[in-house]
Order: structure tokens, then C-alpha cells, then sequence
């Protein structure tokens, strides 16, 4: 019997407008088909396309099943395997014909795909061109199509269902995990599929289950509820249960949920927190990793806060600075990008919330452990202090260059001597908590003298526009200046996007284009909840939590269509979102005491 072929290299037949269709001839040994499929590809992004099983190619009233699907409700222009769900009682050995054809007002391609190669057991193909053909005609060539199709032939499992053009802005959609290796879901694969409940575990449009096995590094598909997946669930449960969950609704939990279930899966056994699991993400970034750190420690989960920290304490460099960032392994640098020295106040500031979330019974004991890597940090941020009171020029979060002291690495550091001289007090290092404190003072001196008058802009020489850094100056980092929440309203609204979410900053060089940062975003959502101004928080963080995708990931950015970008999820957005929420409902996050 041949009902299905699955290579589709080639866009065979036009099959849009009364003037052109196609028709596959097939045979089956079923006795009533419910769902065909073909590989699809539409440049139109409205308009329909209809199958339909006929006994006699030609001859639209031999028709036996027909099923319409509207392209808009597929999100538009894209491609992959289209199911159509139809009722068919056929006769097994008997040949039959899905026939397809598209209407629509857009002068774009709608075409059906298949091969030229030979296919064992193939029947014909039909192409209906009028202008060319004057009708029906015959070709060797056969498209790609099944009928009935089950198992591994649904879409979504091998082949990718119809994804929409403007889903392939993202590199990933989601992931998937078994606390030893990370699996990207991408997006061809991401379409109709849903996460088994608060787990890492996928649900397939087909109804099968997709995961990752203990100890696998590749990802497998299996029927739904089968044991082992299962397992896999109960102990992502397990795991959320033995924390907290903030949000004050269902959308807002399920979106925490989904965040620390993603920052878990990025985590790796050594303590290297992946940014996201696509090449150019696949590192450890310090700062990201302190975000991560302090969402964990912030929701109860003090073993993966902890563990993060001791993988700073080892890729700390011999002069107190990290790495822009580190292979996952630990091992060093992928490349020569410029170490940024706001990560010598992130750190102590995630060890600083570390300790004020954890379990109270050796806390002190493992401080200890980490304050060798809290003194180099401080020593070092307090050493780059200049005359002015300022660091020096340094790349920051932006990781570009500025050629004046910038707003994203002073408040970081600030951040990080009044937390790291709260460390010192703790400890009895009187000493330390005397030098770090005469430092931050003179930082908190500095940045007011240079950066509050120009609104806490990116850099002291304001020549590079505003920057959603400033919110850096705002709890859980610092106690917000008296001038702080005017200058976060005017930044906001000088960096806020058509599209609802905001720019990193508006520095005439910046590459941003027309993209909305989520990191950036969230800074505000932070600030303003952590502030109490709820009303400007719930603003961006219903943006935000409306920006997640298909499958409740937070992307890196949205473009300028209001679509997610780049990868999903990122960890650092799924770290503010979580603390954004907590402090959101009643609950803020500590800030380190000025010194």
C-alpha cells in the first residue's frame, strides 16, 4: 500500500487560486482515514487551504472527506507538515487522490512539496495548472503526503509541523532537561506542543510525550504517561514543592514555574549557569549567574544558589575579576572578549542574598567558604575606585565599550562593597568592613556627583543617552536616591518601544535596532516592585508575561512585530521575572545596608 512519503526537498506544485492544484494518488490498508497531512509551504499569510480525499482527481463532487484550515490561525506565512482532521471511509487496496488547493487575496506562493527521487511503491502525482496545462497533468516527481498518519509520521515528533515565519525569529523555544544535560526544543518542533504539566517533559501535537532520560544526552519520544516520563515529572514537582512559587495569579505562578524549571535546566552540576542553550548563549556568564543565584536562593532553592557561587569561586581569576564568561565546563574563556569588572560587584552582591535566604544552620561555615572569593572581589572593585571616586571605564552588561566610567558597572559595584562589607561584619573581619565601607562611600559620593545630575545615564560624559542600567541604583541593589524614581520614569519612557517593551538604552551607536530587551525590561518590573510603585510594575510585567511564547518561555528579545527573538528562554529574564513577582506580591528581595 503507499500512503505516505515523507521527503519534501522540493517545492513541486503550485496550488493556489482556482487555476492551480495538486493531487497525490495513494492506496491504503486502513478502512477509514481521520487526518491527512502534506508538507506545506505559504509566503500569504491569510486566505485557506483545503484538502480533500476524491475518488476521482478531476471531479470536485467525488469528494468523500474535505477539511478547510485558515492560515491565519496557523499564525501566517510558514511552512512544515499540515495535519487536516477529516472522516473518511475508504476501501483498503482502492486508489483514492488527496487533492489541495489554496485561495488567497496575497500575491504570494502557496506550493506543495515532495521529491524528484524515485519512491519504492509510489503511485502518481497530479498537477493541476490550467494556464500551463490547460489541466490535469502527470508527473514522475511524487509529494510529500500521509494518509492516516500515526506514530513517528505526526508532525512534531521527526518532522516539524507548519511553523509560522515569525516563530523562526527565535533560535529556541524552550527545553528540555534531566539535571545532567539540556536539550533545546526549537521551534519547528515547538508548534502545537505544551510541557506535561510543571515539568521539562513535552507533550506532542501527535499526544506522545517527548523528554530527556536520566543520564541521555539526546531526547526521546514516548507514549503519553509512560513510567519513566512520569518520573521525570513527579520529580520536577518534588523539586518546585520544596521552594516557593511567587505570584499573586494562576498566569503569574505558572510563569515563575516555568522560569525556575528553565534556570534549573540551565544549570549545570557544576555550577555553571548557561545564559541559554543555543552556541552563541552556551557560557557562563557571572552576572547572569548571580541573577540566577539570587532567584533560587530568594525561592527556597539554596543547593543550586550555593552551587552557582562555588563555580564563581572557581573560574575567579587571581586578581579578583572574572571572565566576561567561561565554558560550561569551567575550563576558561571560549574567545578574547574583554572581562567586565561589573562582575566583582554582582558576585558579592548574589553571595550577600545568598546568605539571607539560606537555612540559618551552617550558613556561617559555608560563607567562609566563599568569602576568600567575596575579599578579592571587594579588594579588587575597591582598588579601581579613582581620584573622582569612580571606576574606570569598563564594557558592561551591554559588553561594548565606553570611553568614560558607565552607570552598569558603578551600581553593580556599589552593590557589591555594601554587601561585601555586610559579609565582613557578619564574619568578624573588621578590617575588611572598614576599607570596603570607606569605598562604597566614595563610589555612593561619586555617582552622585556625576551621574544623578544627568538622570543616571549611561556614562558621566552624557554622550551616550540614557540606559535601563539606571535601575541598577534601585532595591534589591541599592537604596534608591531621593532623585532615583523620577529619573526611572523619565528613562523608561525615553527607552520604551513601539512594541511595549524597552531598549537596553538609547546610545545613537547602539545595535539595538527595533528590538525590546526582556532583561532590560525587567529591570523596571524589578525596580518598581521592589519600590512598591505597583501600578508601573504591573504594566511591564504584564508585558512581559504577554511576550512569552508558545510554550510560556520568556525570550531574549521581541521584535519590532511584537514577536519573541532570539533565544527562549533566557535565564537572566527568567531570574527577574521570579523576583519581580516575589517582591511584587508582598515579598521583596533584601537590599545590602548602606555602609
Amino acid at each position: 500500500m503507499y500512503d505516505g512519503q515523507s521527503i519534501h526537498g522540493t517545492a513541486l506544485f503550485s496550488i493556489k487560486t482556482n487555476n492551480n492544484a495538486a493531487a497525490q494518488a495513494f492506496t491504503t490498508a486502513s478502512s477509514r482515514i481521520s487526518r491527512v497531512s502534506a508538507y506545506v509551504a505559504s509566503g500569504a499569510a491569510t486566505g485557506q487551504i483545503t484538502a480533500q480525499i476524491r475518488r476521482n482527481k478531476a471531479d470536485g463532487a467525488s469528494s468523500i472527506a474535505s477539511r478547510t484550515i485558515n492560515l491565519a490561525s496557523l499564525g501566517g506565512a510558514g511552512a512544515g507538515w499540515l495535519e487536516f482532521p477529516l472522516n473518511a471511509a475508504v476501501t483498503p487496496g482502492t486508489t483514492y487522490y488527496l487533492h489541495l488547493q489554496a485561495t488567497t487575496t496575497e500575491d504570494k506562493p502557496i506550493a506543495w512539496y515532495g521529491t524528484v527521487s524515485s519512491v519504492l511503491g509510489s503511485l502518481t502525482s497530479w498537477n493541476y495548472d490550467k494556464a500551463y496545462w490547460g489541466g490535469w497533468h502527470a508527473y514522475e516527481s511524487r509529494l510529500a503526503f500521509y494518509a492516516e498518519p500515526t506514530g513517528g509520521e505526526r508532525c512534531g515528533e521527526t518532522q516539524p509541523c507548519y511553523v509560522p515565519a515569525t516563530a523562526l525569529a527565535a533560535r529556541t523555544s524552550g527545553l528540555l532537561g534531566n539535571l545532567d544535560s539540556t536539550e533545546a526544543v526549537l521551534p519547528a518542533f515547538a508548534v502545537g506542543a505544551s510541557y506535561a504539566g510543571d515539568s521539562n517533559v513535552l507533550r506532542l501535537p501527535s499526544g506522545r510525550w517527548r523528554y530527556l532520560p536520566a543520564g541521555a544526552q539526546t531526547s526521546v519520544v514516548v507514549s503519553a504517561n509512560a513510567p519513566c516520563a512520569l518520573s521525570q515529572i513527579a520529580e520536577n514537582k518534588r523539586w518546585l514543592a520544596s521552594g516557593t512559587v511567587p505570584g499573586t495569579t494562576e498566569t503569574q505562578r505558572a510563569a515563575a514555574r516555568r522560569a525556575l524549571l528553565s534556570m534549573r535546566a540551565l544549570l549545570k552540576p557544576n555550577g555553571a549557569s548557561a545564559a541559554a542553550w543555543s552556541p552563541p548563549w552556551k557560557y557562563s556568564w557571572p552576572r547572569d549567574g548571580a541573577f540566577a543565584a539570587t532567584a533560587f536562593a530568594a525561592t527556597g532553592h539554596d543547593e543550586e544558589a550555593y552551587r552557582i557561587l562555588q563555580y564563581d569561586a572557581l573560574t575567579q581569576r587571581g586578581d579578583g575579576t572574572w571572565e566576561a564568561r567561561t565554558k560550561l565546563d569551567g575550563s576558561g574563556p571560549p574567545d578574547a572578549r574583554p572581562w567586565q569588572l561589573d562582575a566583582d560587584g554582582w558576585v558579592p552582591w548574589a553571595a550577600w542574598q545568598w546568605y539571607q535566604a539560606a537555612p540559618a544552620g551552617d550558613r556561617k561555615t559555608r560563607l567562609s567558604a566563599l568569602y576568600p572569593m567575596v575579599r578579592k572581589a571587594a579588594d579588587r572593585a575597591a582598588a579601581s575606585l579613582g581620584s573622582n571616586g569612580l571606576p574606570p571605564a569598563s564594557p558592561d552588561y551591554w559588553e561594548l565599550p565606553t570611553g568614560t566610567t558607565n552607570i552598569g558597572t558603578a551600581a553593580p559595584l556599589l552593590a557589591g562593597l555594601n554587601a561585601a562589607a555586610d559579609l565582613a561584619e557578619l564574619l568578624g573581619q573588621a578590617a575588611d568592613r572598614a576599607k570596603w565601607t570607606t569605598a562604597a562611600r566614595k563610589l555612593s559620593a561619586a555617582i552622585a556627583q556625576y551621574f544623578a545630575p544627568l538622570g543616571y545615564q549611561r556614562t558621566i560624559d552624557g554622550k551616550h543617552g540614557r540606559d535601563s542600567a539606571a535601575a541598577f541604583m534601585a532595591p534589591p541593589f541599592n537604596r534608591a536616591p531621593a532623585d532615583l524614581p523620577a529619573a526611572l520614569i523619565s528613562t523608561y519612557h525615553a527607552l520604551l518601544l513601539p512594541n511595549g517593551g524597552v531598549l537596553p538604552g538609547n546610545d545613537p551607536d547602539a545595535p539595538w535596532g527595533s528590538f525590546a530587551w526582556t532583561a532590560s525590561t525587567g529591570f523596571f518590573a524589578l525596580a518598581w516592585a521592589q519600590l512598591g510603585d505597583t501600578n508601573r510594575a504591573d504594566v511591564v510585567l504584564n508585558w512581559l508575561l504577554a511576550k512569552r511564547n508558545s510554550l510560556g518561555e520568556f525570550p531574549e528579545t521581541v521584535n519590532g512585530a511584537g514577536n519573541p527573538s532570539s533565544v527562549a528562554p533566557l535565564g537572566w529574564t527568567d531570574a527577574l521575572a521570579v523576583m519581580a513577582l516575589k517582591a511584587r506580591q508582598g515579598d521583596p528581595l533584601p537590599t545590602p545596608p548602606l555602609q
